[in-house]
């Protein structure tokens, strides 16, 4: 029995994570699996959206797009905020003792953990000229224009993606993701999403069919 909880689980927290990324590169640091997790089909099982932050609304804003892509996709969301509107001051074993009183068979936990800024220099690119005649040079100098240089700053945040049953209290999937120039919470969270899926799905943890 804990090995099908842990199936179903698995399954119906994989679905939540099912959101198409447009355009936002993301890639992992680390990742860990479960090797006895299997993923099936989510419809209709109940998964908890947890979003850590001290900041309420991000914390509402990102735990409610986890929710409304767990609904779309034929599982029940819940956000946690609904359940625990201060979480931070909760122990870990009430909170679990609250969802699963919910009735939350899992949870995914998403985690802001590191935010840098990469300068990174491209130099310009200088040709000699031909200076025999006006003609030659014409063609060759508009031809080989000097390129100045630029420098690109690029923000590059990092988030912890983490996968638990809440029936066994054990972790399922575990990952650290780097999103590059994500442009507010919702992409962000919609990036990390993709990358996860796309990850699950490679490991064998998201059953294709």
């Amino acid at each position: 029995m804990p090995g099908l909880v842990r199936k179903l689980t698995i399954g119906a927290v994989v679905l939540l994570l099912a959101v198409a990324c447009a355009g936002t590169p993301t890639t992992f640091t680390s990742t860990w699996k479960d090797p006895d997790a299997h993923g099936v089909s989510p419809v209709g099982k109940t998964i908890a959206a947890v979003f850590v932050s001290k900041n309420d609304g991000q914390r509402r804003s990102a735990e409610d797009l986890m929710v409304k892509d767990l609904n779309a996709r034929g599982a029940r969301g819940i956000a946690s905020y609904t359940i625990m509107p201060s979480s931070q001051n909760i122990g870990g074993d009430q909170a679990r003792q609250q969802l699963r009183a919910a009735g939350a068979d899992g949870a995914v936990v998403m985690r802001v953990v590191g935010k840098d800024q990469q300068v990174t220099y491209s130099p310009g690119t200088a040709y000699p000229a031909y200076y025999g005649g006006f003609g030659p040079y014409w063609g060759y100098g508009w031809g080989t224009a000097y390129s100045p240089g630029y420098l690109q700053t690029d923000t590059l945040v990092s988030v912890e993606t983490l996968v638990y049953s809440l029936q066994s209290d054990k972790l399922l999937w575990a990952g650290t993701s780097t999103t590059q120039n994500p442009d507010n919470l919702g992409s962000l969270i919609e990036a990390v999403a993709n990358a996860v899926t796309q990850e699950m799905v490679r490991e064998g943890m998201l059953a294709t069919k």
